[in-house]
C-alpha cells in the first residue's frame, strides 16, 4: 500500500512595481468613454483578446488569457484602500504592511510566516527572489530568506572540508557579537539575520541540487526568479511563501512599448513556471497572486499615464475559480475621483481570501481588521 505525503498549500506574490496600468491590462474596450480617455495609449478593439463583449486582456498577455479562459485565473477589479495615495513608496508601504491608516514596521507577510511557523524551525519558510527582502515579509525575530539569484547563494557552502568549516566559523563569528548591550538591538537583529541566512543557504543549495526540468525559463531576472521558486517548491525544502518581483511600470511616457515588454515578459514568465510545476506534479498547491501598487490616471498624457488608482490584481492558480470579481470601476466622469477610478474593494478582502481560505490562517490580526472575503474563489487544498 502506498501513500501520497500531504501536500502544504503555498503563495506567491508577484509584485508589479510601479503602478501598472489596469486599464490598459484589462482593457474596458467595449465601453467609449475608453477611447475618449486614451487617444495616444488605447489597445485597439481587434488588438484586444475578449474575454467577453465589455472586457478583454492586453495583447502581451496571450498566456494569461490561456489560463483564464482554463478557468484558473480570477481578475480582481477595482482593488485599493480608502483614500488613495499616489506616492509609490507610500502606496506600495500600505500593500506590504496591510496599514493605511499609519505606518508600521511589520509587514504582512511576515505576520503569516510568523503563524505558519511559529517556532521558527525553519528558515526558508519565507523565500523573497529578488534585490532586498520586501517590506511584506519583515517582521523582527521572524526569519525570511532573501535570494539575488539562486545559483550564487550558498557560495560559502560550496568550499570543500577544512577550508570550508574555517570559513563557516568565521562567518558565524562575524555575525554573533559577543557582547550585545541593551542598546544593540539592531546589531542582534543582524547577528540573527546572518546566521538564518546561512543555515538558509545550505538547505537551500541541497534542496535544489537535483532539480531539472524541460522548460527553458528566458533570461531576464523575473523569468529566473519564477525558475528559482519552482526549484525550491519542488526541493521540497518546506517555503509555504515566496516572493518575486518585475519593475518598470511607471510608465509617464513610452506606455505602448513598455507595457507591451513588460506584460509579456509577465504571461511568458507565468506560463513557464506553471509549466514547470505540472511537469513536477506541484502545480495543485500553489496558487500565484500578481498585484501593482495602484493602478494609472483615466486620461492618458499623451505619451503615458500618470499616477492613479483603482487598479487590479489576480489570482493563478489549479485551486482558483476563475473569473471576474467585483466590478469594473465606472468611467463615467460623474464618478471619478479626481481623475482616476475609484476602487471598488479593498485589498485585504483579497488578502483575507488568501490567508482564511487557502492558508487556513486568521485573517484578521494579520490585515489588522475583519474585512469580507471573497466567497469561493480558492477551493482548499485539503
Amino acid at each position: 500500500m502506498t501513500t501520497t505525503k500531504k501536500k502544504d498549500p503555498v503563495f506567491v506574490v508577484v509584485q508589479l512595481s510601479g503602478g501598472n496600468d489596469f486599464m490598459n491590462t484589462v482593457v474596458p474596450y467595449g465601453n467609449p468613454l475608453y477611447y475618449d480617455f486614451r487617444k495616444t495609449v488605447d489597445v485597439a478593439e481587434d488588438r484586444v483578446l475578449h474575454i467577453d463583449n465589455k472586457l478583454g486582456f492586453h495583447p502581451s498577455l496571450p498566456h494569461l488569457k490561456q489560463m483564464y479562459d482554463a478557468g484558473n485565473v480570477a481578475i480582481i477589479q477595482g482593488i485599493g484602500y480608502p483614500v488613495p495615495d499616489r506616492s509609490h513608496f507610500r502606496s506600495m508601504d500600505i500593500w506590504h504592511t496591510a496599514q493605511p491608516e499609519s505606518v508600521i514596521s511589520e509587514g504582512w507577510l511576515g505576520r503569516t510566516i510568523r503563524e505558519l511557523d511559529p517556532h521558527k524551525q525553519n528558515v526558508c519558510t519565507g523565500v523573497s527572489f529578488g534585490q532586498g527582502l520586501p517590506r511584506a515579509m519583515y517582521l523582527a525575530g521572524t526569519p525570511a530568506i532573501s535570494v539575488a539569484q539562486l545559483e550564487g547563494y550558498g557560495l560559502l557552502t560550496s568550499l570543500a572540508g577544512k577550508e570550508q568549516r574555517r570559513a563557516l566559523n568565521l562567518f558565524h563569528r562575524m555575525y554573533t557579537p559577543e557582547e550585545i548591550d541593551e542598546a544593540s538591538m539592531v546589531l542582534e537583529h543582524i547577528s540573527n539575520t546572518g546566521i538564518d541566512a546561512m543555515a538558509g543557504a545550505d538547505m537551500l543549495k541541497k534542496g535544489t541540487a537535483d532539480y531539472t526540468s524541460s522548460v527553458e525559463y528566458a533570461n531576464d531576472p523575473f523569468s529566473q526568479s519564477l525558475k528559482g521558486i519552482a526549484q525550491v517548491h519542488t526541493g521540497n525544502i518546506g517555503t509555504r511563501i515566496f516572493y518575486a518581483q518585475l519593475g518598470g511600470f511607471d510608465t509617464h511616457g513610452a506606455q505602448i512599448a513598455t507595457q507591451n515588454n513588460l506584460l509579456a515578459n509577465l504571461s511568458r514568465g507565468l506560463k513557464d513556471f506553471f509549466a514547470d510545476l505540472r511537469e513536477h506534479d506541484a502545480a495543485e498547491e500553489v496558487v500565484v497572486m500578481v498585484f501593482s501598487e495602484f493602478g494609472r490616471r483615466i486620461r492618458d498624457n499623451g505619451n503615458g499615464t500618470d499616477h492613479g488608482s483603482g487598479g487590479g490584481a489576480f489570482l493563478i492558480g489549479d485551486r482558483v475559480k476563475g473569473g471576474l470579481y467585483a466590478e469594473y470601476p465606472s468611467l463615467d466622469p460623474k464618478d471619478h475621483l479626481s481623475g482616476d477610478m475609484h476602487f471598488n474593494n479593498d485589498f485585504r478582502c483579497l488578502y483575507s481570501t488568501v490567508l482564511e481560505d487557502w492558508l487556513g490562517i486568521a485573517p484578521k490580526p494579520i490585515v489588522n481588521g475583519r474585512f469580507e472575503s471573497f466567497d469561493g474563489m480558492i477551493a482548499s487544498l485539503n
